[in-house]
């Protein structure tokens, strides 16, 4: 499904990713590892189309993703329907007034009917547990609360591949337990999942493969992801723990 061959990406001058080269079949559950500035959100975006190749390609399900293909109108809204991502930071991704219109903005933008995505919303805070949130403002809720409304709002569009940048980050254990396990239904019906972390305690179960990235920005391990977990010596000589 995603195809990243001899990629690399960087910020002005400053190298963010260097020579990744990588495949992601339909339905995996992979985890991103590596010490703080290794490229692992910068890659998250990429392969969401939010930044481009600097050298190299990225391929998603046969098509390559540049900035002039996602200029064609009906070709990202098929991208970004297939493909959903779950910032860090949950109050970059919520600006609407009140819960229902976040969950429905992405239904809306793709063109459906209101019944459809009344629908939609209501499975959604269903599913996230969250539907006494439906009317109120996203600015006012709890960290916890705003996390499951940014992820209620990515999954209203029955993304195929679910991207989350270190969806743990500042949350309370209840709520951590909770997208544990949301993430292992989510993997089991089917959908990919590529995911930032070091919250390992919180994941325990969730992912088949690991990729660890160095501070040099590339890849230097991808396997089996209990096998990589357990290699203390490994982790630690990399900064990862």
């Amino acid at each position: 499904m995603i195809q990243l061959n001899n990629l690399s990406f960087s910020y002005k001058e400053i190298s963010a990713l260097s020579n990744i080269n990588l495949t992601i079949h339909k339905g995996e559950s992979i985890a991103l590892i590596g010490a703080n500035g290794s490229g692992k959100s910068t890659l998250l975006k990429l392969i969401n189309g939010i930044v481009f190749p600097s050298g190299g390609s990225y391929m998603f399900d046969g098509k390559e993703i540049t900035e002039d293909s996602l200029e064609e109108s009906k070709f990202s809204k098929i991208f970004h329907k297939r493909i959903g991502f779950v910032f860090q930071n949950s109050e970059s991704q919520l600006f609407n007034s009140n819960v229902y219109e976040e969950i429905a903005f992405g239904p809306k933008q793709m063109g459906l009917e209101e019944e459809e995505i009344e629908i939609r919303v209501s499975d959604c805070l269903k599913l996230l547990d969250i539907e006494a949130l439906r009317n109120r403002t996203p600015y006012n809720l709890s960290g916890g609360e705003k996390k499951r409304v940014a992820i209620a709002s990515v999954l209203a569009l029955n993304p195929e591949v679910l991207i989350l940048d270190e969806p743990m980050n500042g949350l309370d254990p209840r709520t951590k337990r909770f997208i544990r396990e949301l993430m292992l239904k989510l993997n089991a019906s089917g959908k990919t999942l590529i995911c930032s972390t070091h919250d390992f305690e919180y994941v325990d179960g969730v992912f088949k493969r690991a990729i660890v990235f160095s501070k040099d920005h590339t890849i230097i391990r991808d396997g089996l992801y209990n096998e990589i977990i357990q290699d203390e010596k490994f982790l630690i000589e990399n900064n990862i723990k």
